[in-house]
Formats: structure tokens, sequence, C-alpha cells
């Protein structure tokens, strides 16, 4: 037998090993995001990791057939219909509207479970949160809740402020509830609102122009799945302007950003893999709820602030579950 041959028939045997000494075939998921794996290898360890709670270890128990965007949003509905002419048991349709729409729209019967962070009954895919009915159920942010708490902690990050901007996509409905949660909560404090918008063609240059022609005092960034894609661009872009921004996500701050408020990530794709699991062992999508993120993180980079000639308030310092130096 030649070399090559013979290396490829052990790796084989060694991969597939588990698998196949079962006598039965193990549940395959489908697992559907519009970003990239380098982007969200945390992520995907935690979605593991809420599968393994349940006993589903994949390689062993359970097969993940991971189907990416790459940033491509509209391949997203080509992707969901591919995975389900595979005949995945479940689908996660993970990062946003995009998938969980996505999805489905290429089935009616089999599961999804989503992790998004908008409303997901404004946004038509559920009836309700304690009975969403139909083959779909999942873990929200619903972040437009939590909004005017960013616009509260802007104002005691920038005293003098009075004008807001807010960048929103779009093409995307929850960005869109989000920016209109910011623009009444800025009014209720007083705050001059202008919205920036992204559209397909992800000009984001144009809409930090016109944030700095209008003379922002402040920026919230919208949640969203593609502005998290483009998170170094926007992050350069506020600091080039010297717009002090708010984001909802911790990698935001990580990479630079200077403040955020909003709940762990990680944790909504553990809480998915969860479902996935409960819903494997025979748990109907229908009588799952959807559930809310409970605990949200403050997240303050004094490296950012200090480039921008921010003085952090000691309240601020001490509220913050984690200060990046």
């Amino acid at each position: 037998m030649k070399r090559r041959k013979f290396i490829t028939l052990l790796g084989g045997a060694v991969v597939g090993g588990p698998l196949a000494a079962r006598a039965q075939p193990v549940p395959v998921i489908g697992f559907l995001n519009g970003a990239s794996p380098m982007e969200l290898s945390a992520r995907v360890a935690a979605f593991r990791d809420g599968l393994a709670e349940l006993g589903y270890v994949e390689g062993n128990t359970v097969a993940v057939e991971y189907r990416w965007g790459l940033g491509q949003y509209d391949r997203l509905p080509d992707i969901a219909v591919d995975l389900v002419r595979r005949g995945v048991a479940v689908i996660a349709a993970t990062g946003g509207v995009p998938s969980v729409r996505a999805a489905k729209a290429a089935t009616s019967i089999i599961p999804i479970v989503f992790t998004l962070g908008g409303d997901p009954v404004a946004l038509g895919l559920v009836q309700s949160l304690n009975r969403p009915g139909g083959n779909v159920t999942g873990i929200t942010l619903i972040s437009g809740e939590i909004v005017p708490k960013r616009i509260a902690l802007l104002r005691d990050l920038l005293a003098g402020a009075k004008a807001l901007g807010i960048l929103v996509n779009s093409t995307t409905p929850a960005s869109e509830a989000e920016a209109a949660a910011a623009e009444r909560a800025a009014q209720t404090v007083g705050w001059g609102v202008t919205l920036s918008r992204v559209g397909r063609e992800l000009d984001f240059a144009s809409a930090f122009g016109l944030l700095a022609r209008e003379g922002v005092d402040a920026l919230l960034v919208t949640t969203d799945p593609v502005f998290e894609s483009q998170r170094d661009q926007i992050i350069a872009l506020a600091a080039h302007h010297t717009i002090p921004a708010i984001y909802a996500l911790r990698e935001y701050a990580v990479a630079g950003g200077l403040v955020t408020y909003g709940a762990s990530i990680n944790d909504l794709y553990r809480q998915a893999g969860l479902y996935a699991g409960r819903i494997l062992k025979g748990e109907k999508p229908a009588d799952l709820p959807v559930m809310q993120a409970s605990k949200f993180d403050l997240v303050i980079n004094l490296r950012t602030a200090r480039m921008l000639g921010i003085q952090v308030p000691p309240m601020l310092l001490a509220l913050a579950d984690e200060v990046i130096e």
C-alpha cells in the first residue's frame, strides 16, 4: 500500500472511530452563522460546553455541521437550505437575525435554536417569549431594553455632552429597533440625536464623516452582527474622529473601544448548546421559553479614555466589572 493512501486511511479511522463504533448513528446539529470561524472560536467552544452539560460530546455522541457566511450574509438562505437537505436534527441559527430568518425560511419542521440581540416577538420570529410556538426558540439579549442604561452611562462618563450619534445598520431590523429605543432614551434626557445609517455597501467612512460634521459628543453603536465583523474598522474611525463610543459587547473594549455594557455573548452560546441538547433529548422548541440574558457587564478601556482625554469618574470605575488598563 502506498504511504499516502495508508496515512489517509489511518486518519479516517482515527476521526471516525468513536462514531463508527456505535450501533446507532449520532444526531447531527447544523450550526449556522454569518461570520467566520476564526472570529467566533470562543463562542463555538461555549456552544460545545452547553452540549456537553447534557452529555453530548462533539465527535462522540453528537456531530456538528458548521456553516459560515464569512461576512456574506446574503449567502445564509442557501446555506440553511443545504443544512435542511442534509437532514440535521437541530439548526443552531447563531449570530443574529439574518441566520434565524434564513433557517426559518428553509424549514418549518426542523427545530431551530437562535442567539440574537433583538426582541424575537417584535421581529416575528416567535409568538411569545413564554410560548414561542412553531419550531423556533432560543436566547436573546433583548438589547433595546438596556439601551437607556447605555445612555445613562454615557451621561455619567461625559459631563456636558448634549448630542448623541447612533450608528445603525439600515439592512437589519434589530439594529433599527435598537436605534429607535436609543433615540427615545436620548430625547428624554434632552440630547439631540443624529442617526447615521450604513447600508449594504458598508461605507463606514461616510457614516463617521456625517457624525463628525454634526459634532456629536458621543456615539452609541447598535448591536449588529455585521458591525461586529467590522469591529476594528469602527473602533479605528471612532478614534480618528475622537468620538467617545459605547458598544454592547465586551470584545469591542478589548479591541480598543471606550466602554461596553451588555450581556456575556459566550454565555448565550452556552445556553444555545443547552437548548440544542434538550431538543435532542426530546423536548419541543414550542415548549421551551425564549431565554433572556440576566447579567450585564460594564467594561471600561482606560487606555482609550486617556487617548480621548476623558477622565473616568471614580463612581464608574467602581461600578465596572472589568477595567482595561
